[in-house]
């Protein structure tokens, strides 16, 4: 776990290792073709973790594009000084044409008539936009617009593990049919592009011209991934500091609707982190977390900004102790799909989440260890 120098100095904060993005991007890129283009994909604020100092990181070790869930995003991007290729992933939606035109950004299009109004606004500004598409129709009717280009082409598949099982590979076999006849009809020559993190990590052989890596960038295995897998590191992890405690006698309950009650004398330690913040209100207990090393249950509801644990087993503890909620302390850890299981969830949740009270601490090897790159809450 990395501190600021001074101590910790915020409630609830995620130390990001940018070492770590850099590593499993090196992992991402070995599994790949010396060709083969890799899109960064950083919707949900780069899952929780900060699109913008992720993106800007990513952009300096040549990471070929960005994928975004909606202009909005994408604007971000660009007015922070993000270059090349940014592909909005989502649908835009009328009156966002003019700025996702004069941004220079890459749009995915699904119907002719958004087709139609991003040919007048393209025009209008007298730039040529680009637009992946998913459909032989829809290739046809770019490849007929003096104002757009087809710049790529792309599916995304309904599986969502690493198996890669029968309707998968139907659904890679259509993709390909479409391939063949937009190279037949010589509609122009986009990148075909269809792998998210858990592809990348099956048997299917779906790498075609790029691959579009979500949650693996940031170190989380794809469910039923292999061992190669393993090898990813986790990027961000989670920590709170105890700001209360006190022992209680047998029988006392703890929070909203007395969920919880000691069944014995114990101690009870308060952290200031709550559902807001982006801890699952569905931990009550069900839960763990770190304190000195050792795990301690969550007891009680996780209310929207407190959150309380049993600690009595706990030795030496004290207010402002530092407590680990995803990550490692020592020899013990709590990994993201562990706190998400718990949950009932999926580790995409538990990162995207992450409220804005959260600071976000980024580190990276080149500076001393325990300093901060920068920080923002």
């Amino acid at each position: 776990m990395n501190a600021p120098q001074s101590g910790w100095p915020h409630r609830v904060w995620a130390d990001i290792r940018l070492d770590h993005l850099r590593d499993n991007v090196a992992l991402l890129r070995n599994r790949l073709a010396p060709t083969t283009r890799l899109m960064a994909v950083v919707k949900a604020d780069a899952y929780g973790h900060g699109a913008v100092a992720i993106a800007r990181e990513l952009q300096s070790i040549g990471v070929d594009a960005f994928g975004v869930g909606d202009s909005g995003e994408a604007f971000e991007l660009r007015e922070a000084g993000v270059r090349g290729t940014i592909l909005i992933l989502g649908a835009i939606v009328d009156g966002e044409q003019e700025r996702v035109v004069a941004h220079d950004l890459s749009v995915c299009i699904h119907s002719e008539s958004r087709i139609d109004r991003l040919e007048r606004e393209a025009r209008r500004q007298g730039r040529r936009c680009v637009l992946p598409s998913r459909a032989l129709a829809l290739a046809r009717r770019i490849a007929r617009s003096r104002d757009l280009e087809l710049e790529g082409v792309a599916t995304h598949f309904a599986g969502t593990s690493a198996r890669a099982d029968a309707a998968n590979r139907r659904q890679l076999d259509a993709f390909l049919r479409v391939r063949a006849a937009i190279t037949r009809e010589r509609l122009g020559a986009p990148l075909y592009h269809a792998s998210s993190s858990s592809v990348l990590f099956s048997s299917l052989d779906a790498e075609l011209d790029m691959v579009r890596p979500g949650l693996a960038l940031y170190g989380v295995r794809p469910a039923d991934a292999g061992a190669d897998a393993e090898k990813l590191k986790p990027v961000l992890s989670l920590h709170t500091q105890v700001i209360f405690l006190k022992d209680v006698p047998a029988g006392t309950t703890i929070g909203y609707d007395r969920l919880f009650a000691a069944p014995k004398k114990t101690r009870i330690a308060t952290l200031p982190v709550g559902y807001n913040d982006g801890l699952p209100w569905s931990l009550a207990g069900a839960g763990r977390v770190l304190v000195r090393g050792t795990p301690a249950p969550i007891v009680g509801r996780v209310s929207m900004d407190y959150t309380m644990l049993d600690v009595g087993h706990v030795r030496g503890l004290k207010v402002g102790d530092p407590v680990t909620l995803i990550g490692r302390d020592g020899e013990a850890a709590v990994a993201a799909d562990e706190l998400a299981r718990a949950a009932g969830t999926i580790p995409y949740a538990i990162f995207c989440a992450l409220g804005r009270r959260v600071a976000r601490v980024y580190h990276s090897a080149r500076r001393s260890p325990g300093r901060p790159l920068a920080a923002h809450a």
